[in-house]
């Protein structure tokens, strides 16, 4: 039976510190695939990943999995317990990777709305064929708007204000429900920190954060 969730108890994080990128020294095409790298990351720490010919990878936050030495872990699926498949993705080149810490929590939010993420098509129509074909290309960014109950001391807001004016980009982590899913992303904020409202209304402000890349999903 399909679990029914509520927009309830939603916790949303943003990154307050990224760690020096260490360098990748090989990503495997296995199922499941290893990172080898030297590092000091536990299970469940998150971390970015900055990668070059493996581009499925690139610009996505994972959860560590699978620590067994030093020189190398896993990235860890959807179910948690075991690594991602990367078997079908393509060919490592070159990359680094970065502990996240989400230290900056958004508690401020009154509404949560998600768009994009629709794919193009590619028309592959040839003139000897009178039935029309086409292949899916990519998918349009996901953008999240958000409505905050206004509060210019708000650290959260703060924080959205300062990484809005810098242009930077920075990871989020969306919790839905306690002990719930998981979604984190990389994404670039736009925040003016304005407020808006009609009369006798709660006064807010709006905000968007514009994803850049793929998200990854957690179970929880």
């Amino acid at each position: 039976m399909t679990t029914v969730r509520k927009m309830s108890n939603v916790a949303i994080a943003m990154q307050s510190a990224l760690a020096a990128a260490l360098t990748i020294t090989s990503i495997s095409k296995a199922a499941p695939g290893v990172v080898t790298v030297t590092h000091s990351y536990a299970n469940g720490d998150y971390v970015l990943m900055t990668v070059n010919g493996m581009s499925q990878l690139n610009g996505r936050v994972f959860r560590v999995c699978n620590v067994s030495t030093t020189v190398s872990f896993q990235l860890e699926d959807i179910s948690g317990g075991t690594g991602i498949s990367t078997v079908n993705f393509d060919t490592f080149t070159s990359g680094t990777c970065q502990k996240i810490t989400f230290g900056t929590s958004i508690s401020t939010a009154a509404t949560l709305d998600a768009s994009g993420g629709d794919f193009s098509f590619l028309d592959t129509t040839v003139i000897h064929s009178n039935i029309k074909s086409q292949i899916p290309g990519i998918a349009d960014p996901l953008s999240f708007k958000m409505d905050h109950l206004w509060d210019i001391t708000d650290a959260g807001q703060i924080a959205m204000l300062a990484a809005s004016n810098a242009q930077t980009q920075l990871a989020f982590k969306i919790t839905y429900g306690t002990g719930g899913p998981i979604q984190t992303f990389t994404g670039y904020v736009g925040f003016a920190g304005a407020p808006k409202g009609g009369a006798q209304e709660v006064l807010k402000s709006s905000a968007t954060i514009t994803a850049f890349g793929a998200p990854t999903y957690y179970s929880a």
